[in-house]
């Protein structure tokens, strides 16, 4: 699975969108708020290659597995 596209929603929170068409929205501030900070969150990027979110040119980079697992795991703990 690859990520193919990541919009910036507000602050830390982003629609995700992965090769196989599903379409995750999630907070990302726990998995990524002690990297990247606010200011350097407009610096989000695709690697279409690896399908994995970056900011900074790459310096930070999450894997699509991570992502939607992550997301996932968000998901199932604010339904309960």
């Amino acid at each position: 699975m690859k990520l193919k596209h990541a919009q910036q929603i507000e602050v830390y929170r982003f629609q995700l969108t992965f090769e196989d068409g599903q379409v995750k929205e999630t907070d990302l501030q726990a998995l990524i708020g002690q990297f990247v900070a606010v200011n350097e969150l407009s610096t989000v990027a695709v690697n279409l290659d690896w399908g994995c979110l970056e900011f900074m040119d790459g310096q930070v980079d999450i894997e699509p597995i991570t992502l939607a697992r992550y997301a996932e795991a968000l998901q199932s703990r604010d339904a309960a």
